[in-house]
């Protein structure tokens, strides 16, 4: 069965999310665009590439996903 616009545990593909892995292979805080695999875990496209394989356990919705594309705009220090 495939899905247009897959959905798991509120998430859905397109969604801007930060993820904070606290141990493992993955440990840290990754942000960016999620994608659902069909085994349930997620991808997230981030600046420096992807991360596969992450638990929706780890992950905070920061934007739903609207169709458009978002790149963090970089601070300025005064």
């Amino acid at each position: 069965m495939c899905q247009k616009h897959p959905q798991t545990k509120g998430f859905q593909t397109g969604d801007r999310v930060r993820a904070i892995v606290p141990a493992g292979k993955k440990t840290g805080s990754h942000t960016g665009r999620v994608a659902i695999r069909k085994t349930g875990s997620f991808n997230i496209q981030t600046e420096q590439g992807a991360v596969q394989g992450i638990s929706w356990r780890h992950c905070t919705l920061l934007q739903r996903g609207d169709g458009y594309g978002y790149h963090p705009l970089p601070s300025i220090q005064h």
